[in-house]
């Protein structure tokens, strides 16, 4: 019988995750937290985790053999308060996966500033079709299966830089145990913890500093930043880059040409070229668009191969079968009409490379049509006027731009995005761009852009709250004679 283990905060895609992987492992798994909306509620139910709403010491009857506080959770949660003081043993999330998951198995993990969910999915992804039976904890909802997997082989994890817990402040991925890890962009991100860049950077060298001298560094040669971390290592680095990438000082290793071409809807590009250590490894026809999508395929093909003994061959066939990730260029809504379709995109893009690369991807996967972006300003970075000049730039791609109000009302506006100085700078250059008052807004500037054979992307961290669904919902009201 495994032990009986309460999650504080277990309705956060991570959290809940851990939840179904210990019930998977065996153990008795009780959560709570202050809503259990879907997807995560009824996921939460599916795999066998008993939730109590609302923060409150009866939740922590009868008493768990541990208790995982999650770092949603502030030092005043009075749950957490109560567990500290009835003396239960209490740990955070990653301090718990690095123990039972992590210590005894070689973990692999996917860090860096973009591309994380992604690339740790793929990396599952080929494990598995390859028969390593991986077990794997994913920051994001696949589009098929679960965000956890118990496994036997080599355990895959999402390597968050992010603080682990109110009273644990070191980034989760310290915790991991790494035998080998992807690095595949850094640029300064989290400025509620890190407030320059030199502490940033502080928390990718300690990941580095713990991959042992016989394991593997799989790095992104075209980014100055991971260059220099890789240097530091004190195991041996395995590059990778895009043909035509800016990759400095080094080579890459890994190399992939893409081949452009149109296919219908869905434009180029169509496939890659992959090389290893100068040689023709295949060509691969790529499950997801954009070229920050065809790296993260080269990582995951790098990694599974040279640290995990996946077979080159298999993994390359496994690639394009791969499904994709929720909210990561997901195409959430197809509205029909006969004059050309309307798609919806959903995607979580919300530092400024992130926005310009999904962008740019959907640009090129739909190059007919106009490409309306509407941003919703949410993370904590985001929210604040640390990238303030570069977001006019990363919307290049965009024939027109919605920005929504800042989604953290609380940050002093002194240090608040300017949203409107966004909007007007991308007038100034030419682009069809607006910053409504509230959410109400942001639905009717985005339906007055869109017509017959478009494309809108609904770009945010957050839910976004009700835009998503309204802007779907009139969309097909208008095309059927309802209300616009």
């Amino acid at each position: 019988m495994g032990e009986h283990f309460h999650l504080i905060g277990v309705a956060g895609t991570g959290m809940g995750a851990l939840a179904g992987l210990l019930v998977k492992a065996g153990h008795r798994v009780t959560g709570s937290d202050t809503a259990f909306h879907p997807p995560m509620g009824p996921a939460l139910e599916r795999w066998g985790v008993e939730t109590r709403p609302g923060w409150d010491a009866a939740n922590l009857q009868p008493a768990p053999d541990r208790v995982v506080v999650g770092n949603v959770c502030r030092a005043d949660n009075p749950e957490a308060q109560a567990a500290l003081g009835a003396g239960l043993p209490v740990t955070s999330m990653p301090q718990l996966l690095g123990e039972l998951f992590l210590a005894e198995r070689p973990a692999l993990v996917v860090a860096g500033t973009h591309g994380k969910t992604t690339t740790t999915s793929l990396l599952a992804h080929v494990l598995q079709s390859t028969g390593l039976d991986p077990g794997w904890l994913i920051g994001g909802v696949p589009v098929q299966g679960e965000s956890f997997r118990v496994g036997t082989g080599p355990f895959v994890i999402e390597g968050d830089e992010y603080d682990s817990a109110f009273f644990e402040k070191t980034p989760k991925f310290w915790h991991y145990h790494p035998r080998a890890a992807i690095l595949t962009a850094v640029e300064h991100d989290h400025v509620d913890i890190y407030p320059d860049e030199a502490s940033y950077l502080a928390a990718f060298e300690g990941l580095i500093e713990r991959i042992p001298a016989e394991g593997l560094l799989v790095a992104y040669a075209g980014d100055p930043r991971v260059r220099a971390l890789a240097r530091q290592a004190r195991c041996r680095v395995s590059y990778y880059a895009l043909e035509g990438d800016d990759c400095g000082d080094v080579s890459a290793i890994w190399s992939g040409a893409l081949s452009r071409g149109r296919a219908g809807d869905e434009g180029a590009p169509l496939a890659m070229d992959v090389y290893g250590g100068g040689s023709f490894c295949g060509r691969i026809q790529l499950p997801l668009p954009g070229a920050h999508n065809a790296r993260n395929v080269l990582a995951a093909l790098a990694l599974a191969t040279e640290a995990a003994g996946a077979d080159l061959a298999s993994s390359l066939r496994a690639v394009p079968a791969f499904p994709g990730v929720r909210r990561r260029q997901e195409r959430m809504a197809v509205v029909h009409d006969p004059a050309g379709d309307i798609r919806v995109y959903d995607d979580f893009a919300h530092h400024p490379s992130a926005v310009r690369e999904t962008l740019a991807a959907l640009r090129e996967r739909h190059p007919d049509g106009r490409l309306v972006a509407v941003f919703e300003p949410r993370s904590a970075t985001a929210s604040r006027r640390t990238h303030q000049a570069e977001y006019p730039a990363a919307f290049a791609a965009a024939d027109a731009v919605v920005v929504a109000p800042v989604g953290r009302s609380a940050i002093p506006e002194s240090e608040r995005l300017d949203v409107a100085a966004i909007a007007e700078a991308l007038r100034e250059a030419g682009t069809d761009a607006v910053a409504p008052a509230d959410a109400g807004g942001v639905v009717q500037e985005a339906l007055a852009r869109l017509a017959p054979g478009d494309t809108v992307v609904l770009m945010s961290n957050g839910t976004f709250g009700d835009v998503p669904a309204t802007l779907v919902l009139r969309l097909t009201e208008r095309l059927f004679g309802g209300a616009s």
